[in-house]
């Protein structure tokens, strides 16, 4: 990938790019873009940036009366388009219009702060998300008269309700099922295949998940905290793109159905030093090989858990997957290998220093990867910072734990809801300001709460079945 302007500009000419798609993210997190002629892709032009963007416009950024700013190309992002090779795609950095410096509620800006701030203090933070999603033929919105009511159906053909096309995957029963019952393979080797010939992905695994309905996983290489964010925007932006050649329409949306588990991102983190040395790892703990500092990261996370979950679990949507019985954390409580826990410690192999990680289970999809893995980072520097204990392991299915085994034991529940995520990160937000500015963090919960009351104005559909005879 290129490194200098000039770079760039020799790397569009040789490959006879005619468009430049100028892409960042906005506040809720998802991808933007503009496209201009590579002609204006020149050294000076890549210095100065491209005063193209119309914040106002974009969710979370800024009023009509301080509009204009400038996207300022990440160049080791530049790659051409395989669906469409005239076309070369490059992430941004946003920056105020007029010379005013770089803007402070660009999601990006908030990922760099955070591992400039680790940095300072001798620390590098890795992570390695585990993106969920799925892939469906069909969906059918119906919206047009939200007075007369709303609905959605969705075609799978995976699908008990579709058939299968001779096969069906039963509910639950997605988990590494071999082709031909497994139908979506063929389009997740073409995914895979464009992120590591054009995209520079080294990728670790990808296969089916537990869900029917095409529920698929992919797995890339562990990399830094703002490294890894480009990388999960990429990956979601190929996934949409590979899926729509074939017809199929990809989503990350957590609970897109009922009756089968929801989609996740297990965040896998660590926490080094510059020298290389991973301070997760003590090879003379005999519970999981994890080290005091490690313990301090859990503490951290753990103690910041409810108001993490306004970042990490951003929709209301959200809460309609973190309930019991679906493979998702429900329970403030950490673990070696318990997945009803929101904190385990994945131990595979022994004795392998650089495998030592925390895997953070309440993450889904729908967050914003720069401002999730910005406040994990918080959370966890905050506990190494002020020695938080995590309190002891819980081995065993929190679910089948009584309220009161779960209160003798000290274990807390995440929110239930987001509007009660949002009142935890509004009174426990402390640990954050060293990265995020009031700014954006004011904005994010004004934008949060809009959500919520919108969705909260609308009947459910299953409301009318429960509730019509009343």
């Amino acid at each position: 990938m290129p490194k200098t302007p000039e770079e760039a500009v020799e790397y569009v000419k040789q490959n006879k790019i005619e468009w430049i798609d100028l892409q960042f993210t906005d506040l809720p997190g998802r991808l933007q873009h503009v496209t201009i002629p590579a002609s204006d892709f020149t050294v000076e032009g890549i210095k100065e940036g491209f005063g193209k963007l119309d914040g106002s416009s974009i969710k979370g950024f800024t009023t009509i009366y301080e509009s204009d700013m400038v996207l300022s190309p990440v160049l080791e992002t530049l790659t051409s388009l395989p669906w469409s090779p005239s076309v070369a795609r490059v992430l941004t950095k946003v920056y105020w219009g007029g010379g005013r410096g770089r803007f402070e509620r660009d999601p990006r800006y908030i990922a760099e702060t955070a591992e400039s701030t680790l940095s300072a203090e001798g620390y590098v933070s890795y992570y390695g998300p585990e993106l969920e999603f799925f892939l469906f033929d069909r969906v059918d919105l119906d919206v047009k008269t939200p007075q007369q009511g709303t609905g959605y159906k969705i075609t799978a053909r995976e699908a008990p309700w579709n058939g299968g096309g001779g096969y069906v995957i039963r509910y639950k029963e997605g988990y590494y099922p071999a082709p031909p019952v497994d139908q979506l393979m063929d389009v997740r080797l073409d995914i895979i295949q464009t992120l590591t010939k054009h995209f520079g992905f080294i990728i670790e695994a990808a296969h089916h998940e537990v869900a029917t309905a095409g529920q698929g996983e992919i797995d890339f290489r562990f990399s830094t905290m703002v490294e890894t964010a480009d990388k999960l925007q990429t990956l979601k932006y190929v996934i949409r793109n590979v899926a729509s050649k074939y017809g199929l329409v990809a989503t990350f949306m957590p609970k897109p159905m009922f009756g089968d588990n929801g989609t996740g991102m297990h965040t896998h983190f660590s926490l080094w030093t510059k020298n290389g040395k991973n301070l997760m790892y003590d090879p003379n703990d005999e519970y999981a090989e994890l080290s005091q500092t490690g313990r301090y990261v859990i503490g951290g996370i753990l103690a910041h858990a409810r108001s993490l979950s306004a970042i990490v679990s951003p929709t209301v949507n959200s809460y309609r997957r973190l309930i019991p019985g679906f493979e998702a954390p429900v329970y403030v409580a950490w673990s070696k290998g318990n997945r009803s826990a929101v904190i385990r410690v994945p131990s595979y192999y022994k004795g392998m220093e650089k495998a030592k990680r925390i895997e953070y289970r309440a993450p889904d999809p729908s967050t914003n990867p720069y401002l999730a893995f910005a406040a994990i980072a918080a959370a966890a520097f905050d506990g190494v910072k002020k020695k938080i204990d995590p309190g002891n392991p819980v081995d065993t299915n929190i679910y089948h734990l009584t309220p009161e085994k779960r209160k003798e034991l000290g274990i807390n529940e995440l929110p239930r809801s987001l509007d009660e995520a949002l009142d935890e990160l509004e009174s426990d937000n402390e640990f954050l300001k060293p990265i995020f500015n009031s700014s954006i963090l004011e904005t994010y919960i004004d934008l949060k709460r809009e959500e919520s009351r919108t969705l909260q104005m609308y009947p459910h559909p299953m409301e009318l079945y429960y509730y019509l005879d009343v």
